[in-house]
């Protein structure tokens, strides 16, 4: 276990060594102004907008074959006695 805990700690503190040389200065590739951001914002709400209603259309469909397959073993177990 002091074997685990020594490599994982090594591990962690030279992770953290180099992750600051994997940073990219963003300030100088992103030069898109505040409505874009607005119409990117606004086209994921549209699809989020879209994805709720299908979320729970799936889960009452998954309800509902379970029901079904529920009450088929029922009847085959009744049948069997």
């Amino acid at each position: 276990m002091r074997r685990v805990k020594t490599v994982l700690t090594a591990l962690v503190l030279m992770l953290m060594a180099v992750s600051p040389a994997l940073a990219v200065d963003t300030s100088k590739t992103y030069n898109s102004g505040i409505l874009v951001l607005l119409f990117v914002g606004f086209c994921a709400l549209l699809i989020v907008a879209q994805l709720v209603p299908a979320v729970l259309a799936l889960f009452g469909m998954t309800k509902e074959a379970a029901k079904r397959t529920s009450g088929k073993r029922l009847a085959a177990s009744a049948k069997k006695h």
